[in-house]
């Protein structure tokens, strides 16, 4: 039965191994939903997540993640890939824990990064696990550029060559428009940056970038495309929030207004725990990217490691905001919030 939230019960069907740390599921709803989703669409996942200290299990906690649906909508089944991520907060190794036959409480398919088919060109970058939610974006403007004649560049990249999990699936989409010149698609692996300048250059006039991965190479591909003076309207992006600077660990955090001063564990975020503690916090889209979640900086001892893709690299050196959803601390920072009593 679906909740006020639009939840509902789901069971993994199957779960395939496509490299040796990234796992597909297919999971099919025990109740009447939506089997047709639009590219870039993701399912909101309830996870029990292991809580503990230098690995001593002190219990469970329900988590919300979410997690991109992959290639074109099936009838009956929806399919994820999840990277292990055995440094994250734990969502991961949770989803890695469940078998054919286990439930789970999902929501419907959501879409915050739809996208558009009335542009000339079209730019696709992958980082790693970021191909999730590009591969049906691709499938489906492969087909848009055998209709059309509209082009179409994908780059992909990985740390190896195991881990580019959705090649064989791309390569067939983009079957016959590569000799064409209609399509094409670039592998990476290892550390050499891209040259996104020259392939931001390439573009059609109004062509549009649509990109997923890790922060820095989104804040790469942001100053590229700045550079070129292209509308920032049409480079649209999606974040995932485990990526950052520094090693995820527990660290002080102080709001003197509500009087708090708690540690924040290395399985929760600061708006996790800004909520357990009961202070007032305005957030949406959870993964940094539309800065309702940000608040004062009012003292930090260590640094702050910035994931959100939100605040200018100018806003990020002064240190004076944080969004709380994704950004972390190696240290202990003093918080201000935009909450007030009503006497005030």
């Amino acid at each position: 039965m679906k909740t006020a939230q639009n939840w509902m019960q789901a069971t993994v069907v199957v779960t395939r191994d496509l490299s040796p740390t990234v796992r597909e599921f297919e999971i099919r709803p025990l109740e009447n939903a939506p089997s047709n989703y639009p590219p870039g669409a993701h399912l909101q996942m309830q996870v029990m997540v292991q809580a503990g200290v230098q690995g001593v299990v002190q219990g469970a906690k329900v988590q919300t993640r979410s997690y991109s649906l992959t290639g074109a909508p099936q009838p009956d089944a929806w399919r994820i890939a999840v990277k292990r991520m055995d440094d994250g907060r734990g969502g991961s190794k949770a989803m890695w824990r469940l078998a054919a036959g286990d439930r789970l409480m999902v929501s419907e398919p959501q879409n915050f990064f739809p996208l558009d088919l009335t542009a000339p060109g079209y730019l696709l970058v992958a980082g790693g696990i970021g191909i999730t939610p590009l591969v049906g974006m691709a499938q489906r403007l492969a087909d848009h550029a055998r209709a059309t004649g509209v082009l179409v560049r994908m780059l992909y990249g990985a740390r190896s060559a195991d881990e580019l999990v959705f090649e064989a699936a791309l390569r067939q989409a983009f079957d016959g428009l590569q000799a064409t010149g209609q399509a094409a698609l670039q592998t990476f692996t290892g550390p050499a940056p891209i040259d996104f300048a020259r392939e931001i250059a390439a573009l059609p006039k109004g062509a549009q970038l649509y990109t997923c991965g890790p922060v820095p190479m989104l804040e790469a591909l942001k100053l590229a495309w700045s550079d070129a003076g292209r509308p920032l309207a049409d480079l649209r992006f999606e974040t995932f929030g485990s990526s950052g600077r520094l090693p995820t660990q527990p660290f002080r955090l102080k709001l003197p207004r509500h009087g708090v001063d708690i540690m924040v564990p290395s399985d929760a975020t600061l708006l996790d725990a800004l909520e357990q503690a009961g202070v007032p916090t305005i957030s949406d889209c959870r993964r940094g990217e539309c800065g309702l979640c940000a608040m004062d900086v009012l003292a930090v001892q260590g640094e702050i490691d910035h994931r959100d893709v939100f605040l200018s690299a100018h806003e990020k050196t002064a240190c004076q905001r944080i969004c709380v959803c994704v950004s972390r601390v190696a240290g202990e920072i003093t918080l201000d919030s935009a909450w007030r009593p009503d006497n005030s």
